[in-house]
């Protein structure tokens, strides 16, 4: 992406930084008031093989959500009138397609704003153009649901010590049915877990699992996330005080000590 300033950092896309078409054919919807740089970004997604939109604020994105199938909303965060910020919690309340924020701000404390509000990650300009089609990948990946099982259909259900984790509707329930909600980053954790049960993950793995997202310097926010989910899983501790699903291997990482089952 364009960085006028001089300053350090990734240099200008040019035709010759763009990845090779991959024939996705999925939507992104770009929301970019600086018209430069939206042209930029709607050329490398349609040379990475993804049909591509563009908008210049938060009217134009909601005429073309209006009229088009959009996979995921590439939004950035400094708009004219209505901020990225405020579009995204209203996407999310609407269960719309996925976001990825796309913003100059370096800070930590923006990066948790906008995932605390929904979502599903966030890059940080001036971005790697093969960085960026990786991020949108890998959520498309994730908002898709777990690959399929070994005899090729489709697991959209894990199910484990009697919950169940819904994929598709990205939902969690209770033993006796309830929902229980949870945030972006809480739902990607638990992704994470059952894809992956009874298996040890350290902490850079799941930071690297739940969203791929730039935490930064934010040592301690990974625990923070497995407190906030074992409260709301609620489950029995074991003897020796651990919580009953998600165990602590103690200088190591953590660790889904339930067997999980997949349905369609």
């Amino acid at each position: 992406m364009t960085n006028s300033s001089g300053s350090t950092g990734p240099r200008p896309m040019s035709p010759a930084d763009l990845p090779p078409m991959s024939g996705e054919g999925r939507h992104v919807l770009v929301v970019e008031d600086d018209e430069e740089l939206r042209k930029l970004l709607l050329s490398l997604l349609r040379r990475s093989g993804f049909r591509a939109s563009g908008a210049r604020d938060g009217t134009e994105m909601r005429r073309l959500l209006g009229s088009a199938q959009v996979d995921l909303v590439l939004l950035d965060v400094m708009l004219p009138g209505r901020s990225g910020f405020e579009l995204c919690r209203e996407l999310r309340a609407e269960g719309r397609a996925p976001v990825i924020l796309l913003t100059a701000l370096g800070e930590a404390s923006d990066r948790v704003v906008g995932l605390e509000l929904g979502a599903d990650d966030f890059v940080v300009k001036p971005a790697d153009p093969g960085e960026l089609i990786a991020r949108i990948r890998a959520v498309l990946r994730r908002v898709s649901g777990p690959e399929g099982a070994a005899d090729g259909k489709e697991r959209e259900v894990a199910r484990f010590a009697g919950w169940a984790l819904d994929t598709r509707r990205r939902e969690l329930l209770r033993p006796d049915g309830v929902a229980v909600e949870l945030t972006s980053g809480e739902y990607d954790l638990l992704l994470a877990f059952v894809e992956r049960p009874q298996r040890i993950l350290t902490r850079d793995q799941l930071l690297d699992l739940a969203r791929n997202r730039p935490y930064g310097g934010l040592d301690r926010s990974m625990d923070v996330q497995v407190s906030r989910l074992r409260a709301k899983l609620g489950s029995r501790p074991h003897e020796d005080g651990e919580p009953g699903l998600i165990k602590t291997v103690r200088g190591v990482g953590y660790m889904l000590s339930a067997p999980v089952a997949w349905s369609g």
